[in-house]
């Protein structure tokens, strides 16, 4: 009664392979675009009359229409709900992380909105996965780990201080030595937002401790890079 039964019959057969070779060869991108404006009509109650034409979307052999579906996904978050996202998306979620860069890319713009929506013993699953953004197909592509450090920024107020200094901590110091100024740029901010992050906590044990590893490391760094990053972690 929300919308025609015929409209919506119509929508859900735009994943038929045979519509693709009749109709469009990029109609099955289209279905994907739309998909959360369609979940948003329907409403919650109704995703289960959506659930199998998402799954098949998500795993098309096309990339474009994969990606389309990764930088909306955490709309669709929103729009079902913590219970339905944990039951339902999570593993699709996890399937765009081991996905190519062009189709992660859209996983990690939108990290920081997927995570926050997840339940705490969830989201800390993902510290481990984490480090596995660093590497990309093709090194050339900065841009990811650029996203990457910006991304991390956000994250750092879902986390304990405990888990940033066991898990963040070494994803930031790697980006700081990037090969690629902008990365290391953005990650000198990084580095920083860790250490507020735990002298607000009162975490200055951990504190000291970075400090003193930054201090090893780049004020001590036989290159003069590393000491010029440590100049622009001071200011």
């Amino acid at each position: 009664d929300i919308i025609p039964q015929p409209l919506l019959d119509q929508y859900l057969s735009m994943t038929d392979p045979a519509r693709a070779q009749t109709v469009d060869t990029e109609i099955a991108k289209h279905c994907a675009y739309s998909l959360p404006g369609v979940a948003l009509t329907l409403g919650r109650q109704n995703w289960h009359c959506l659930k199998d034409t998402y799954e098949t979307l998500a795993s098309d052999v096309q990339w474009k229409v994969r990606r389309t579906l990764a930088f909306s996904i955490h709309e669709l978050a929103v729009i079902l709900g913590d219970q339905l996202t944990a039951a339902d998306l999570v593993p699709i979620f996890n399937g765009f992380l081991k996905d190519l860069d062009e189709v992660r890319i859209g996983v990690l713009k939108h990290l920081y909105d997927f995570l926050k929506l997840l339940h705490a013993d969830k989201r800390r699953e993902y510290l481990y996965q984490l480090q596995e953004f660093v590497v990309t197909d093709n090194s050339r592509n900065w841009r990811f780990r650029y996203e990457l450090a910006e991304q991390l920024i956000l994250i750092l107020e879902l986390y304990n201080p405990n888990d940033v200094y066991d898990y963040l901590r070494h994803i930031a110091l790697t980006l700081c030595s990037d090969k690629v100024s902008e990365v290391r740029w953005i990650s000198f901010k990084l580095v920083v937002a860790i250490l507020q992050k735990f002298y607000a906590n009162n975490a200055t044990a951990l504190g000291l401790n970075f400090i003193n590893e930054l201090v090893v490391r780049f004020r001590h760094c036989s290159k003069w890079v590393g000491r010029q990053a440590f100049a622009f972690i001071c200011q």
